[in-house]
């Protein structure tokens, strides 16, 4: 009885999770609310390897990369003046070069919502086709401004003052549009919300051309990379076998709901009868139709 109860829970705060992210975000301290990490301000930087820094806080993760030529920015927070200042102002308090790339890893306002502002700075927003594409429909208010460049190949090569990164769209997973940023140089992969930490679990914005059965070969495709840092979407840097162990627990919960479907368990018994309690978080399905369809095709 207690596994039904904090499946139901589960799947109730799914559903209140993605109707968030849809809603305009309250303005508090350094501007956050209404989307993953945007319920504290912009945090300090912090370094990661040499030129290359993270910082928290606001919104998504922003990865901020160094060159002797400008910054590359990954990812731009929700939207707001103080989010934009605070990110601003933590990128000065390493370099004087100005911001001249931005790579923005999927549609989400958490990771978007300050694209407008980078572009008015004379900045270079990159993304996917596809993020491009899910903006038109995206109800955020105020909507992120589109990249003002897109990329449709399974790779996108960024060269600044002397430092390539790689941009690489390895599948459907969070989104449909999603990127995964890889600094060579350095071993460090940026995997947006591909891969989730603590008791967040992962999301399929099927809306958004999400996929939990399309999501294992994207984890498969990003271990192949030779790395050792990885910067999520959201929270602390992991290690690669920190990512090893998400796609192990992420392929065990798929695995067994694969099983209940095969057993012809009814489709709104299916998250119910889903056992997690032994992986620490729930997969977030607040569409169950098309996750149940997923599956199905599976057998």
């Amino acid at each position: 009885m207690s596994r039904l109860f904090f499946a139901s829970v589960a799947l109730i705060a799914s559903i209140l999770i993605v109707h968030a992210q849809q809603q305009p975000p309250a303005q508090g301290r350094g501007g956050g609310g209404g989307g993953r990490g945007g319920g504290q301000p912009v945090q300090p930087i912090q370094m990661l390897k040499p030129g290359l820094y993270v910082v928290p806080g606001g919104g998504a993760n922003s990865i901020v990369r160094v060159t002797n030529e400008g910054v590359i920015l990954v990812d731009t927070k929700l939207p707001g003046e103080a989010n934009y200042n605070g990110l601003m102002e933590q990128i000065r308090s390493v370099t004087p070069q100005p911001v001249k790339v931005v790579i923005v890893t999927h549609h989400h306002a958490d990771h978007t919502g300050n694209n407008d502002r980078f572009i008015s700075a004379g900045a270079q927003v990159i993304g996917h086709e596809q993020l491009a594409k899910n903006l038109d429909t995206y109800q955020f208010d105020p909507r992120p401004a589109k990249p003002s460049a897109t990329y449709t190949t399974a790779e996108h090569i960024v060269r600044l003052g002397g430092v390539e990164v790689r941009v690489l769209h390895l599948g459907r997973a969070h989104t449909g549009g999603d990127s995964v940023v890889y600094f060579p140089d350095l071993k460090v992969v940026a995997t947006s919300d591909a891969v989730t930490t603590g008791t967040q679990g992962p999301l399929a914005d099927y809306a958004g051309g999400g996929s939990f059965a399309e999501w294992t070969p994207v984890l498969d495709a990003m271990l192949k990379l030779d790395f050792d840092t990885a910067v999520p979407g959201a929270g602390p840097v992991l290690t690669k076998a920190d990512v090893q162990a998400f796609r192990t627990k992420f392929t065990t919960v798929m695995t067994r709901a694969s099983e209940l479907v095969q057993k012809g368990v009814p489709k709104d018994q299916l998250l119910m009868q889903l056992k997690t309690d032994d992986i620490g978080w729930a997969p977030r399905v607040p569409q169950i139709d098309p996750f149940y369809e997923e599956l199905s095709k599976k057998r």
